[in-house]
């Protein structure tokens, strides 16, 4: 080739093919440059480059020493959790143990409260009905014997003393029994108030002596011999205590 020529070949720039070419080249160059220095050993085997150093042979056994550390920290790892989960799991059923004891009490005290309150209640029904429970009026004969017996009655609840002899010897004296009798002839009589009925009360005697919850007809036999014994009561301390006039 003229000189001219190989000149201007140089100096034309490299194209894209070109440069692909050239990198493919010295690739293969060195593939054959590893191929040249593998050697075959006495007993057999391909070496090939240098031999391993000691550095390298030392991070092999730094690397196994630190898989082994690093196996038995997980172990030690996985006990700890281990630990950890089994006293979170008793810590857990000793509070559900706790709590369902509480709920326990909680339940046996509502049902104690509940059966005191209906004791209460059933008790306070029981005083109602006896308190409710009507009370049968005694009756009693409509004579002499049968009022003086109210009368007595009477008197003993509001406090009034006297005794049914007491009481029948006055009338006996005063009326003979009649409760309409009526005295027209002594001072009483006079005086335009006269005495009636069968102790012989004066109507202000009897006003003034009258039993709550008798009869204001002064001629009511009751009312009469009630009224006649809580006036012999505040003047003499007693029907029984009268014997005469009073």
């Amino acid at each position: 080739m003229p000189k001219n020529m190989l000149n201007r070949a140089h100096s034309r720039p490299l194209t894209k093919q070109r440069k692909i070419a050239a990198v493919a080249g010295v690739a293969a160059f060195g593939t054959a440059a590893l191929a040249l220095s593998a050697t075959v050993g006495h007993d057999g085997t391909v070496t090939t480059g240098a031999p391993a150093t000691t550095a390298q042979v030392s991070s092999g056994t730094v690397l196994k020493n630190v898989k082994g550390s690093v196996t038995g920290r997980l172990a030690a790892d996985n006990v700890k959790l281990d630990t950890l989960a089994a006293r979170k799991k008793a810590a857990d059923a000793a509070a559900a143990a706790k709590a369902d004891k509480a709920a326990a009490q909680k339940q046996a005290a509502a049902r104690q409260a509940a059966r005191q309150h209906s004791a209460v209640q059933a008790a306070t029904r029981s005083t109602q009905r006896l308190d409710i429970q009507p009370v049968a009026a005694k009756t009693y004969a409509n004579n002499l014997d049968g009022w003086i017996r109210q009368a007595l009655s009477i008197m003993k609840a509001k406090g009034i003393p006297g005794s049914y002899s007491g009481l029948h010897r006055n009338i006996m004296r005063e009326s003979s029994g009649n409760p309409l009798a009526i005295n027209n002839w002594d001072i009483n009589a006079v005086n335009g108030i006269p005495s009636k009925g069968l102790l012989q009360v004066i109507p202000p005697t009897f006003s003034a002596y009258h039993v709550p919850g008798t009869s204001w007809n002064i001629y009511d036999p009751v009312a009469n011999i009630t009224a006649a014994a809580n006036y012999a009561a505040h003047r003499y301390g007693s029907i029984d205590n009268v014997n005469s006039a009073y």
